[in-house]
């Protein structure tokens, strides 16, 4: 693929996906529930725990020049990234969304923001990081990734976070 398009496509999915989980929080959810769904936050956070360890352990391996093994363990922390938002967005399409009911929101409240908000800034910043590392530019990929990495790893930790804070909220 040609840099333009690879740039076009990048840009495409970073602006498709948080439009998509925008759309979610306006459809009816009540025909679409199934129970089992009900477990989708505590994998979600499961997913995010194993992901934050995962980049760690890619860290520690790039900072080492086990390039194989960071490449192996950075494409498992994709591939639970991509897991993670399909069930993010399947669970978000079959549940309303709960409400903080704690008194600690003055330390909930901001970490969601900045969750939210790096979380949709990441999306492009990992794809693009990604394109040059398989595009064998690793000069422009070690640039973007030292500020992917500890955005994506705030993203992760974050997530866990924010469901201990409300998952004492869950009706079920």
């Amino acid at each position: 693929m040609n840099p333009e398009a690879l740039k076009k496509t990048i840009w495409g999915i970073s602006l498709a996906l948080p439009l998509a989980v925008a759309v979610l929080y306006f459809m009816p959810k009540e025909a679409m529930a199934v129970p089992v769904f009900d477990l989708l936050p505590m994998v979600n956070a499961i997913l995010n725990s194993a992901t934050a360890l995962i980049l760690l352990a890619a860290l520690i391996a790039i900072r080492r020049k086990q390039i194989a093994m960071h490449k192996a363990l950075m494409l498992g922390a994709l591939t639970l990234s991509v897991v993670f938002l399909l069930f993010y967005v399947l669970y978000h399409a079959t549940h309303e969304s709960v409400r903080y009911g704690g008194t600690w929101g003055f330390v909930y409240y901001p970490l969601l923001i900045t969750h939210i908000l790096l979380a949709i800034a990441i999306v492009p910043l990992v794809l693009l990081s990604l394109s040059r590392a398989l595009q064998k530019r690793f000069d422009k990929h070690r640039s973007i990734a030292r500020i992917t990495w500890p955005l994506w790893f705030y993203v992760t930790v974050s997530g866990v976070l924010v469901y201990l804070m409300i998952s004492p909220f869950y009706p079920y």
